[in-house]
């Protein structure tokens, strides 16, 4: 009988060893996901739920850089025309499986075109599953810069486009490009399960998802046969938490590792502890109000001009972003190339604000409804705030404004559809190319696919921007991008506001992690003391 005890003493020992040994990391996340595949989003909640953990592209980003390495493709070629891509598939990539669904392959060709296909092609039988708003892929036109993609090989796929594309190479790093399983498609329709493709994901990434509880948490578990090599972490969950009061408690207590979008009241206080490491650095965004051109009063430029001279944008840097931010001027930020240095920003003039309305045709004002941002972002840290602050200065020159807001999923699901007047949203660059922002948030084409929240098509910035596009050299596509600035700031779409410093901060035992220039958040080759 002793013997019986001691057995079962040294099995439990055994256990908690285990235990102790697994590592779980947790992290306090700001909102929820809209979706788990980021083909249909364009938030980075959504992304870092998604595509960072989950999936993989063709290509990624070096870490903690803008430079594009392989990652799905280990090598690809060009013709000298640019207008044809072919890419080499890495052997041997496994996907996940879960309660429903083993594969019984590796990663092949079929899988590229069947992920690119959805997009293209309106007879793809995923086309439509889930709304199929591809809103990234149609402001970047690229529905209309693919001609098709075809199958080589198993472990060669040819991407054929319309015209020379600069940005391309670095467009398939973008989370919108990730890589989903054609077989795990397949198996869903056969069991008339679609929808399920894109809310229990199937990828190739680092981690598997596990379990999602709406507005409360998500689980994942380490990927053993990740390509790359297992990560460090066992466990990683996402403890939404919406209000940054709270995730920093959670961050002092040790209930997250890692929190995001720290509030910039909190810095100092988080500098001061030990137990917490903040770093910082300067942000590739921009945070701004988008002016609805569609809907009266705002389709008259000089009501647009009016509300870009009535807001004090430097009190706004002093009392929201407590100085960690540089004024706007133009919609794509400072340390981007091709940055235009000579645009004069719109000065804080209550007099020049009053004369442009009067000529507009509103000599009293107007009343107008202004959105505010429901969750904390890096380009805003306080939507609510800002919003009170914009409706004091716009009251001194005649306008009302109410204030409203959504959730998060509701409020980007709504703006998409053009319901605003005013609404404050903001950007982080996903490739560090101008395009990214310039076409993407302001291009014509980008008004149908949702994310010109300002409803602006301007002919000569389009052409400006198009022209951009199609040449390769850098020289030439700056002449361009400097010019578009220059109409952007005339036409007055947007009030642009601030370009924000952005703060990581976590717990003092975390090592191996580097901030993205995008501003998402990869988990992979971070380690726990």
């Amino acid at each position: 009988m002793k013997k019986w005890w001691i057995l079962l003493a040294a099995v439990g020992l055994s256990a908690q060893m285990t235990f102790a040994a697994t590592k779980t990391f947790v992290y306090c996340s700001e909102g929820s996901p809209s979706i788990f595949n980021p083909q249909l989003a364009t938030d980075g909640p959504t992304f870092n739920a998604s595509s960072r953990p989950i999936y993989n592209r063709l290509v990624d980003f070096e870490n903690g850089s803008t430079k594009v390495v392989p990652s799905l493709a280990t090598k690809w070629e060009v013709n000298k025309q640019g207008t044809s891509f072919t890419f080499h598939l890495r052997k041997g990539v496994k996907f996940h499986s879960n309660a429903g669904f083993t594969p019984t392959r590796d990663f092949n060709a079929d899988d590229v075109l069947f992920t690119f296909n959805r997009m293209l092609d309106a007879k793809h039988p995923y086309h439509k599953v889930n709304g199929g708003a591809y809103e990234y892929f149609r402001s970047m036109d690229m529905d209309k810069i693919i001609k098709k993609v075809e199958k080589i090989d198993d472990l060669t796929v040819r991407f054929e486009l319309t015209r020379p594309e600069a940005p391309f190479l670095a467009n398939l790093g973008m989370d919108f490009a990730s890589i989903t399983s054609a077989e795990y498609g397949l198996h869903l329709s056969k069991i008339s399960q679609k929808e399920k493709f894109d809310y229990e994901p199937i990828g190739t990434g680092p981690f598997q998802f596990k379990k999602y509880v709406k507005d409360s948490l998500i689980r994942y578990s380490a990927n053993e046969k990740y390509f790359l090599g297992k990560p460090k972490l066992d466990q990683l969950i996402y403890s939404i938490t919406v209000d940054p009061t709270v995730r920093y408690q959670k961050l002092r207590t040790g209930e997250c590792h890692f929190i995001a979008e720290p509030a910039p009241t909190d810095i100092a206080a988080m500098k001061k502890n030990k137990q917490i490491k903040v770093m910082e650095q300067e942000g590739l965004n921009v945070g701004y109000i988008a002016l609805n051109v569609e809907k009266k009063p705002l389709d008259n430029v000089k009501v647009r001009q009016a509300i870009n001279h009535a807001l004090n944008k430097d009190s706004y840097i002093k009392a929201i972003y407590l100085g960690n931010a540089v004024v706007a001027k133009n919609p794509i930020p400072p340390i981007m190339w091709s940055y235009n240095q000579d645009v004069k920003p719109y000065s804080y003039d209550l007099a020049k604000a009053k004369q442009l309305l009067k000529e507009a045709g509103y000599p009293n004002g107007f009343e107008i409804e202004l959105w505010t941002l429901p969750i904390s972002r890096p380009y805003n840290p306080n939507g609510k705030k800002m919003g009170e602050l914009v409706q004091a200065d716009l009251k001194k020159i005649g306008i009302k404004v109410s204030l409203k807001t959504y959730k998060w999923a509701t409020y980007l699901e709504k703006s998409r559809k053009g319901e605003h007047q005013m609404i404050e949203l903001g950007w982080t660059g996903d490739n560090g190319d101008p395009d990214n922002f310039l076409n993407v948030l302001l291009g014509c084409q980008a008004v149908n696919s949702g994310s010109n929240l300002a409803r602006w098509c301007n002919k000569e910035f389009d052409h400006l921007v198009g022209r951009a596009k199609v040449t390769t050299d850098v020289i030439h596509r700056t002449k361009f991008y400097l010019k578009a600035q220059k109409v952007f700031k005339e036409k007055a779409p947007w009030v642009p506001v601030a370009h924000a410093l952005v703060y990581k901060a976590m717990s003092s035992k975390v090592t191996g992690y580097t901030p993205s220039p995008f501003g998402t958040e990869s988990f992979y080759e971070v380690d726990i003391q």
